[in-house]
């Protein structure tokens, strides 16, 4: 596991825009259909925007209907928690960070196989890296069936 990252609030404010600090260290939520990567079809890696942590695979990415980017696994569970959230009057799971914290959005179990998992991530809580820059890196991907 690579090491914890902490900061100040006024660190956080001076690295993220003022969408992904309301996302990431608010536990926000961006409209349905506007983010950045909920209809991207490139091959690569999504990061954590605040720590660049690797959280998931293009290859996992699958298009739920939501509006967010929805994937059916992590790339790596341990650089993922999961938490109770009882917040809008319903049960759900919180996916955060397990390297910086910061909120990427919640888990369901409507999603496709392998896991039947769905994902629901916030675009403004992720970053790119395409496969041609991850392959430069020497980074790689799991190779999911």
């Amino acid at each position: 596991m690579h090491d914890r990252v902490y900061k100040s609030d006024d660190e956080w404010r001076q690295q993220l825009t003022p969408e992904q600090y309301r996302v990431m260290r608010e536990k926000g939520s961006e409209p349905p259909f506007t983010g950045a990567w909920w209809d991207h079809e490139g091959e690569g890696l999504y990061c954590c925007a605040g720590c660049g942590s690797t959280l998931f695979s293009s290859k996992t990415k699958f298009d739920s209907g939501t509006g967010w980017p929805s994937f059916w696994a992590p790339l790596n569970p341990r650089h993922i928690a999961q938490h109770e959230d009882r917040t809008h009057f319903t049960p759900r799971v919180e996916v955060t960070c397990s390297r910086c914290g910061a909120h990427l959005g919640h888990v369901f179990s409507d999603g496709p196989s392998p896991t039947g998992l769905r994902f629901c991530i916030q675009s403004a809580a992720l970053a790119f890296e395409p496969e041609e820059d991850v392959q430069a890196e020497g980074l790689s991907a799991p190779a999911y069936e």
